[in-house]
């Protein structure tokens, strides 16, 4: 007998490369396609801020005009999981929920209390991958059951199981003709709610527009350039740039309106086509495997974004300073870099993979010395690419609780903004207070005499606030407390760490050292 079946959209908000749709569509009669809007899921487990709601409206306003396009519409509910689907399943007689695998804990937890919804209410449970390249217990089991913790040996894994699943075919009128679609009154009920129907602030300044339709657009743009993308590595793009150096998909990934085999088959063939090409782990393929990577070790690790109890973190006395920690949050540190990268940060919800590094350098092992875990809270709050796996899996990265080793590299809040941005221009954009001094002091505006000062139209420790450590004694404090941390809990270091650390390395002058940026160790696949 076909089925009558909720597809539920959790991630996956998407119609090209759906595996758990494209099985519902050919096993049902009817299919019911929902989102589930759980406020409190969103806000208390989730802890999307105000640009990630936006993002999250309009990519289900796309869903829903392009459902529609086939025949279909999509039904937004809101209220909390449970209830609402056992609700509805008795409301509709279903007999099958679908929804996409995920491999964080509360999505886990959420699809086993929906099988455990099914047994008592007697609907079928169908779950597939269709979030990332590979199913992560693959890479598990072929790994004895435990996560593979260096690229090095994800990689090995991965050659042992090839290349990943193609993606499926795409979707069309006729699947969704072969199926009832639901009652068209439906649709007018469960409506994709405005901004302002969940007090959600009206203005959003961020140029990444959701949905699937903008996703594959970007994707398209990129796609044209192939000599770019042949020969695209990750450490040569610009972490200033005004606009984006590298692809900028990477909220479409995290909210799963792009597809992330579309993307690496699609990038194969460029590959196949060009005399040479960048590799893994700096070309955009390789960025992809990151991202896999940190969804694997992240699928096996307990307590994964935390540093207690998490097995291959570092267990470091970190400092507890609310007033610093808000001074980095809201761009008040007196380094003009840092403030700027943090205000577009809140202002767009994207910055540079090597923006990242820096402040999340700062915060923690190389000036103020507070946990990752603070500054991987706020990341998931502003991001528009947050994602559970590698937000987390970075801060332990940039912090060098996990992963990295080369800990005596620190960003030098100075010298490496002006490295590749001598002008300022960056700061001026996001730090208009500071866009009148000359470029010598644009980095440095404290070092400006008091006229100076006076002619930029800003005055130092009154219109913007004087830096709030000394870098060089910081960081050289703070290298010592990370020295001897290392050594008393060398084996926990030596879990996540390649018999051949970051062999490649690209050499940024510094204030009073050297700083190495592994080309090998970057973030993923995300700007």
């Amino acid at each position: 007998m076909p089925h009558r079946t909720i597809h539920l959209f959790r991630k996956g908000l998407r119609l090209h490369d759906n595996p758990t749709l494209l099985a519902a569509l050919e096993s049902s009669e009817v299919v019911y396609p929902v989102y589930i809007l759980d406020r409190k899921f969103l806000t208390s487990v989730m802890h999307i801020g105000d640009l990630r709601w936006h993002f999250l409206l309009q990519s289900l306003e796309d869903l829903q005009k392009n459902l529609c396009q086939l025949g279909s519409c999509l039904l937004v509910i809101q209220g909390e999981y449970e209830p609402v689907l056992r609700d509805h399943v008795q409301k509709w007689n279903i007999t099958q929920v679908t929804l996409d695998a995920e491999m964080e804990p509360f999505y886990k937890e959420m699809e086993a209390s929906i099988r455990r919804l099914g047994e008592e209410l007697g609907f079928e449970v169908l779950s597939l991958v269709g979030h990332s390249l590979y199913d992560t217990k693959r890479i598990l089991d072929l790994n004895s059951g435990t996560p593979p913790l260096t690229y090095k040996r994800f990689l090995h894994i991965l050659s042992l199981l090839g290349d990943p699943e193609v993606p499926v075919r795409n979707l069309t009128a006729e699947d969704f003709q072969r199926c009832r679609p639901p009652d068209p009154g439906l649709a007018e009920c469960y409506r994709v709610p405005l901004p302002v129907d969940l007090k959600i602030s009206l203005e959003s300044l961020s140029p990444w527009r959701g949905g699937e339709t903008e996703g594959l657009q970007r994707l398209e743009q990129h796609l044209t350039d192939q000599g770019w993308v042949a020969s695209f590595t990750k450490p040569r793009t610009i972490p200033n740039s005004l606009l984006p150096s590298t692809t900028g998909l990477s909220p479409y990934f995290s909210m799963g309106c792009l597809s992330v085999r579309t993307f690496f088959y699609r990038l194969s063939n460029i590959y196949a086509q060009a005399k040479h090409h960048s590799l893994p782990p700096v070309s955009l393929q390789g960025q992809l495997l990151w991202r896999e990577f940190f969804y694997t070790v992240a699928s096996a690790t307990p307590n994964f974004t935390k540093m207690a109890g998490n097995p291959i973190c570092l267990q470091i006395n970190w400092c507890e300073d609310a007033e610093r920690l808000h001074k980095w949050k809201t761009a008040q540190t007196g380094f003009p870099w840092i403030d700027a990268i943090m205000t577009q940060l809140r202002q767009e919800g994207w910055i540079h993979h090597l923006a990242r590094h820096a402040v999340a350098c700062f915060l923690t092992r190389g000036d103020l010395w507070i946990s990752w875990e603070e500054g991987m809270k706020v990341f998931e709050e502003l991001l528009l690419d947050a994602d559970y796996s590698i937000n987390a899996g970075n801060w332990m990265w940039l912090s060098a609780s996990a992963f990295f080793h080369q800990y005596t590299r620190i960003f030098c809040p100075v010298r490496f903004g002006r490295r590749t941005d001598p002008e300022g221009q960056y700061i001026r954009k996001y730090l208009p207070i500071l866009k009148n001094f000359p470029s010598k002091y644009i980095y440095e505006p404290w070092t400006a005499s008091e006229e100076e000062q006076k002619q930029a139209g800003c005055i130092i420790g009154q219109d913007y606030p004087f830096p709030m450590v000394n870098h060089k004694e910081a960081s050289d404090h703070n290298l010592q407390l990370m020295k001897q941390v290392r050594e008393e809990q060398y084996r926990t270091a030596q879990l996540t760490r390649d018999d051949t650390d970051d062999p490649m390395e690209i050499k940024v002058k510094r204030d009073h050292s050297e700083e190495s940026i592994s080309k090998g160790k970057v973030a993923r696949m995300t700007e």
